[in-house]
């Protein structure tokens, strides 16, 4: 189990909010003065409150990405009534992030690449939100070839080289992260076509 990494920044935003001693030495929203927005942080309690749960139903794959889905089809603050807030799409990128995991899990790949796909949308920069939808695409690859070794190989070897170069492509992302250079590797093309063992369970 686990619940996403970006809310432990979250809740660091959330304790900027409050007035006893916050563990964190540094809250940079403080310290520049900045208000908090209770409008933001109703929405950061609702996405830890959604990951809790799915950590909680993760015996169950399918119980388990329902909080989730919830939490991305729901309302979700906005700059000026159209701009996400960039913490939102954070939020909506890992959280999309996890569907894909729980529901590759339950053999539905192509439902899985939708969500790394709707990820993606939210991770346009390249930022660890975004090398980490990759990974995941990549993981999501290697379970779909290794459902398909059997029935279709040459299908299965094609979706497993697929992985290869996501995991790849994931890797020069985080790389750039870590050494504050971010670079957008080439995209890796898909010419591949759903197949049954791809649909939705």
């Amino acid at each position: 189990m686990r619940t996403a990494l970006l809310l432990c920044g979250a809740l660091c935003l959330a304790a900027c909010s409050r007035s006893e001693p916050s563990p964190v030495a540094n809250c940079a929203a403080l310290d520049a003065g900045a208000p908090v927005d209770p409008v933001l942080l109703a929405f950061l309690s609702r996405a830890r409150a959604a990951h809790h749960l799915a950590d909680d139903l993760e015996g169950d794959l399918s119980a388990s990405a329902q909080p989730l889905e919830r939490l991305v089809s729901g309302p979700v603050p906005r700059l000026g009534n159209t701009e996400l807030a960039p913490e939102v799409r954070e939020v909506l990128a890992d959280t999309f992030a996890r569907l894909a995991d729980l529901h590759s899990r339950q053999g539905a790949f192509d439902r899985a690449l939708q969500d790394i796909q709707q990820g993606l949308n939210h991770a346009r920069e390249p930022n660890y939100f975004r090398g980490h939808l990759l990974e995941t695409e990549g993981l999501v690859e290697e379970r779909h070839a290794k459902a398909l070794e059997t029935s279709d190989p040459v299908a299965a070897a094609a979706i497993r080289k697929r992985a290869i170069e996501l995991l790849e492509q994931a890797m020069v992302v985080q790389s750039g992260v870590i050494e504050g250079t971010p670079t957008t590797p080439p995209a890796v093309t898909s010419a591949r076509t759903p197949t049954p063992a791809a649909s939705a369970r």
